[in-house]
């Protein structure tokens, strides 16, 4: 089974960012230095939209209603729709391989990603704020392996974070650092061309 996160390896928040420090007022170098802080966990667990951004508001000295919540959390779900350039070539080349997503990402985002038509390619989608559990706690690569019928030693999983994949290692799932479509194939076996 080949595993994959999504932010950082298969989709970018570059615009998103931009658009949710737009819509804070705030410039986009504050947003980010809160947008991954303490919130988040709770967030990626399934936490409540308006306690997050409120949170993120409350870091930047920003007042967030509940109306601006809702904006915001739609304007964060874009960043799922679409994929990093290259990103449908890469999937496109994993054709016919089984292939699993494992992300930790909040409820709205996990819904965005599997009304995504190129999410369909995936056997099987697991994101944090559905099974309770975050990357890198040791507990969530068993759940995957429960959610994908895998065996610790059938997982090749891909991450932009070092630290989740070193966990995903001391698990048993062979896993590297994401640095781009060609390597990733490459660390596969996958011939393009």
């Amino acid at each position: 089974m080949i595993v994959l996160d999504l932010g950082g390896v298969l989709v970018a928040s570059d615009q998103v960012m931009t658009a949710v420090a737009d819509r804070l007022g705030v410039p986009r170098p504050a947003l980010e230095a809160v947008y991954y802080g303490p919130p988040r966990q709770a967030f990626d667990l399934g936490g409540a939209d308006l306690d997050y951004w409120t949170a993120v508001g409350d870091e930047l000295g920003v007042s967030v209603t509940p109306e601006d919540a809702a904006e915001l959390t739609v304007i964060d779900a874009r960043k799922w729709a679409d994929l990093t350039p290259g990103s449908a070539e890469f999937l496109a080349a994993l054709a016919g391989r089984r292939t699993a997503v494992l992300s930790n990402a909040p409820a709205h985002l996990a819904r965005t990603v599997r009304d995504a038509g190129w999410s369909r390619g995936f056997e099987t989608l697991v994101f944090s704020a559905e099974i309770g559990l975050v990357k890198p706690d040791p507990a969530i690569y068993a759940a995957a392996d429960e959610a994908y019928g895998t065996a610790p030693g059938e997982c090749v999983f891909f991450d932009d974070r070092p630290r989740n994949v070193e966990a995903a290692r001391e698990h048993g799932w062979e896993a590297h650092v994401w640095e781009g479509p060609a390597a990733a194939l490459d660390r596969l076996g996958v011939r393009t061309g």
